[in-house]
């Protein structure tokens, strides 16, 4: 069964999306900065609690270490991607929000200008039946 979109779009508070547009792109912004902060490489304290580990384990304990560091670097990189997608939606989330402000304005203005053409309509067809009208009456 289709979705009834017409439906879902109308019941979209697009007042409160519009006014928290900028604070989520602000919030994207806040948490891309935040990340890219944040170098890939592990702490000073990591690198001596590891070097420490390295000197006191085993060979099979030292090539455990070298796996799960790889994998905390492959998920911090995947981590910093996903903060530059997060990035992206947000500041496109804000033009949209920013393009569906001005396609509502632009709406409004038409929607006077069709108001405004209909009364003059009206108006002229009243001017030119006037004289039958009044043939009629006569």
């Amino acid at each position: 069964m289709p979705l009834p979109w017409k439906t879902i779009l109308t019941h979209v508070p697009w007042r409160d999306v519009i006014d928290n547009a900028p604070k989520i792109a602000d919030g994207a912004k806040k948490l891309w900065k935040g990340m890219s902060a944040k170098g890939n490489e592990p702490d000073d304290a990591d690198a001596e609690s590891s070097g420490e580990a390295l000197a006191e384990a085993a060979v099979d304990t030292a090539s455990r270490l070298d796996v799960l560091e790889a994998s905390n670097r492959r998920l911090r990189t995947q981590m910093l991607a996903s903060g530059e997608l997060i990035q992206a939606l947000g500041e496109q989330n804000a033009q949209l929000v920013a393009q569906i402000e001005a396609n509502r304005r632009h709406t409004r203005r038409l929607g006077w200008a069709l108001a405004g053409t209909a009364v003059v309509a009206v108006a002229a067809l009243a001017l030119s039946l006037q004289p039958r009208i009044l043939e009629f009456l006569a």
